[in-house]
């Protein structure tokens, strides 16, 4: 547990969380997005959107990617983020398990840019993509710093040290 833990982000900034598994990273990401309650003081966030680990958990299975994206913002620049993600745009009319692991992940990080959030949480946001796709995703997410802050929680100090702003370690 940690005691007087204090975090802010800023637009244009990349913050990395690292540390082995068990050390409370997703907890702390649960606690940012509202899921958790803290035990003590306060957590303030402003428009967030989430990319989770495992993107299967965060699609229902019933319904087709362009429906649930729809369903959270709109889908006015879809085509253009689509294209940099490389999400062809048939992979949109499919149902989750119609997809690779990489694909709806790359579904998933589509889908948190469109929310146009203050912050993006990213729990290890390109653990299911190879190495190639990895390294354009995370060339996206840094073109965005624009218009957000982005707290990446991660496993991979080679990639926190690459990409962020400042890293910290739990």
């Amino acid at each position: 547990m940690y005691k007087n833990f204090s975090l802010e982000l800023y637009r244009g900034e990349i913050v990395s969380i690292v540390g082995p598994s068990g050390v409370g990273k997703s907890t702390l990401f649960e606690l940012i997005a509202g899921f958790l309650k803290p035990m003590k003081g306060e957590i303030k966030v402003k428009r967030i959107s989430q990319i989770f680990q495992d993107p299967y958990t965060s699609f229902h299975p019933s319904y087709t990617i362009i429906n649930q994206i729809k369903d959270v913002c709109s889908i006015k620049d879809i085509k253009k983020f689509a294209k940099d993600l490389q999400v062809e745009e048939a992979l949109l009319y499919k149902k989750p398990h119609e997809l690779s692991g990489g694909q709806l992940q790359r579904c998933s990080i589509l889908r948190a840019i469109l929310m146009k959030p203050d912050v993006i949480l990213a729990d290890e946001p390109t653990s299911a993509l190879d190495n190639i796709i990895q390294l354009e995703v995370m060339k996206l997410l840094l073109k965005l710093l624009d218009r957000v802050g982005i707290l990446l929680i991660t496993h991979d100090l080679d990639l926190a040290k690459w990409c962020s702003d400042r890293v910290i370690r739990l």
